[in-house]
């Protein structure tokens, strides 16, 4: 691929704790970057597990006040985000601590570049639109796939519109980035599959993007290596501590690869799967992946045939073509095995709302770096065919 003549950034957290028992050091993080009363940002789930209290204890332990909000919700609101900027503020807290995926660290996020900026969070769409730095900020990670705990993207949906807005902003990154493979060991088969695909999405979406980099494309090669080897065992078993581990590691690297990188068309749409319909935002990358990467192959058949053999598959002796097919094969074989839908029309997608999400997706910021350019009528036909896959 051709470098595209300008520079480049590369953002990620400060610090990046990884590994059995990190999470123990949660409290001596936030008292370190200065926090005494400290907002920890969840959701109900993790509340009802008794993980929030795991993790308050452990903030606790070092000599710090907690207040706990529990209102973050699957594909996080503007009204969620309100919710909490009223809780922090009239708790008196300093600093902020997410638990949970992305859509607690997304709600985590948006409160704190409110909290840090003023205004409401519907004015932060679009590409650095902050002014002043959030408070100080720590992501403790439970499931292995969205990257958010590392990332500069955040994900809100506008309750208005329905229309998930996509916030990229360099101080939204976490300041440090926790994952503990002890805290995912609950983490149901569906979520695992779901979220592990999430991660494969963003790695392939980051080598395939027009900005990908060399630093990006090692990231991105070393992650879908990762999870073609792990993503099986921990979906078949979730107490197996070592997939768990390697996972997280894959999740990560694929974090560290799209947000630079960007991403592309699947994820422009699934956005708008997210909006309209509530959908796990993992399932309907997993679902929209192979047809995006079918329509995309003739833009950089060699860089498919490179996710290919990062995906173990064979190719000695075939054209880049034909290799290139095999990662598409490669990536539905994986998602059948680790029991993902099988096509939209399973999940509930409407074909007459088909063309207004393409729409919505042509104006999602992440399809400004995908290979291939595509009219409204080329994204409405990826839609029909993941509908019918």
């Amino acid at each position: 691929m051709a470098l595209a003549p300008q520079t480049f950034g590369f953002f990620s957290p400060t610090v990046a704790l990884m590994g059995v028992g990190c999470a123990q050091d949660t409290g001596t993080q936030a008292k370190a970057l200065g926090a005494s009363h400290v907002f920890l940002c969840t959701d109900a789930g993790m509340v009802k597990l008794g993980i929030a209290d795991k993790v308050s204890a452990m903030i606790a332990a070092a000599g710090l006040r907690v207040t706990v909000f529990g209102g973050s919700e699957p594909n996080p609101t503007d009204i969620n985000v309100r919710d909490g900027v009223k809780l922090y503020r009239d708790s008196g807290c300093d600093a902020i601590v997410s638990l949970g995926g992305g859509s607690s660290h997304d709600c985590a996020k948006g409160i704190g570049l409110v909290i840090g900026n003023g205004g409401d969070i519907r004015d932060f769409e679009g590409l650095d639109k902050s002014t002043k730095p959030m408070p100080p900020f720590l992501a403790v990670n439970t499931t292995a796939g969205t990257a958010s705990e590392m990332t500069r993207f955040c994900i809100i949906t506008n309750t208005n519109t329905h229309v998930k807005m996509a916030i990229v902003d360099w101080r939204c990154t976490p300041d440090v980035a926790i994952n503990d493979p002890l805290l995912m060991v609950d983490m149901p088969p569906a979520l695992t599959a779901a979220t592990g695909m999430d991660a494969l999405t963003h790695a392939v979406e980051a080598y395939v993007s027009t900005i990908a980099t060399p630093i990006t494309d090692a990231c991105a090669l070393q992650a879908i290596k990762l999870i073609a080897r792990w993503l099986r065992p921990a979906v078949a078993n979730g107490g197996n501590v070592e997939a768990r581990d390697r996972m997280a590691y894959a999740e990560y690297l694929a974090g560290m690869a799209f947000n630079n990188a960007s991403l592309g068309y699947v994820h422009a749409m699934a956005h708008q799967l997210g909006g309209f319909y509530n959908l796990p935002h993992g399932v309907c990358n997993a679902v929209l992946l192979p047809e995006v990467c079918a329509y995309n192959l003739i833009a950089c058949p060699e860089r498919y045939a490179d996710i290919a053999v990062a995906l173990g598959e064979n190719v000695r002796g075939l054209s880049t073509v034909e290799a290139a097919e095999k990662a598409i094969a490669a990536i539905r074989r994986l998602a059948r095995d680790v029991g993902i839908p099988k096509n939209l029309a399973v999940l509930g997608v409407k074909a007459e709302d088909l063309e207004v999400m393409a729409g919505n997706a042509q104006k999602d910021a992440c399809q400004l770096t995908n290979p291939r350019t595509a009219t409204l009528a080329q994204v409405v036909g990826i839609f029909e065919a993941a509908l019918a896959a």
